[in-house]
């Protein structure tokens, strides 16, 4: 079954749902397309229906697909920007929801360090890009975000003017550097703000901040991106639901 044989230990629909996973990470078909209809991966591997079909059932419950009823199969768009609405009240004044917008405020190739090299699972001292990023509505600061990016990927990261950022980054990973993020791991802690994020927030000294640290990952499971995001507590609210 190609290279879908990789691990015969693994159930027959598990190896066929790990290398349409990792034939999407490959971008052969990208977010937003089709990929082929169940007779034709199911000619295409020699496997059943049966089991193609478990394998896409696997990827739509992992949110890697999405179902659309009369057109097809599609690779799913991330929409991960939003999430952070549960964490944040990110609105006006009139209290319209809205995305941040997004100031570059630093943008540098350092070393990993050893809590970078872990997250990215990369060796310590490897080039990796260092993002400070400023998020704000209205002009009024709402979080000091701290981003690394493993140089080898996105390498072009350096290149673009940061007035091309954008307020979102995922796009932008996406267009110029081919790497799309599938998922995320989220942490929350708090600790209190230092004098450079007391400044950028425009808070008092050693105030309250909420910590958000998110991980991107790849279709493989592979870390795209680490970041810390910081807000002032008095402005947090985390929002669940639970069936």
């Amino acid at each position: 079954m190609n290279s879908a044989s990789r691990d015969d230990r693994l159930p027959r629909y598990q190896r066929l749902r790990d290398d349409l996973a990792a034939r999407i990470n490959r971008n052969e078909w990208r977010p937003g397309e089709p990929i082929p209809s169940e007779a034709e991966l199911g000619a295409h591997y020699g496997v059943a229906i049966g089991t193609v079909r478990k394998a896409i059932d696997q990827l739509v419950a992992d949110a890697v697909l999405e179902r659309q009823q009369g057109r097809g199969t599609f690779v799913r768009r991330a929409r991960f920007n939003s999430s952070l609405f549960r964490f944040f009240r990110f609105q006006s004044e009139s209290g319209e929801r809205r995305v941040p917008q997004s100031r570059i405020i630093r943008r540098r190739s350092v070393p990993a360090t050893s809590a970078v090299a872990s997250a990215l699972r990369i060796p310590v001292g490897e080039p990796v890009i260092s993002l400070s990023r400023l998020r704000l509505i209205d002009d009024v600061p709402l979080l000091a975000e701290e981003i690394w990016l493993q140089q080898s990927r996105f390498a072009k990261i350096l290149e673009i003017d940061t007035a091309e950022f954008g307020d979102l980054l995922y796009p932008l990973y996406e267009e110029r550097c081919g790497e799309v993020v599938v998922s995320a791991e989220e942490i929350l802690t708090v600790e209190t703000a230092n004098e450079m994020q007391a400044r950028l927030l425009r808070l008092e000294a050693h105030a309250p901040l909420i910590v958000i640290e998110r991980l991107a990952l790849d279709l493989e499971r592979r870390p795209i991106e680490w970041r810390r995001s910081r807000g002032p507590a008095d402005r947090f609210r985390y929002h669940a639901e639970i069936r």
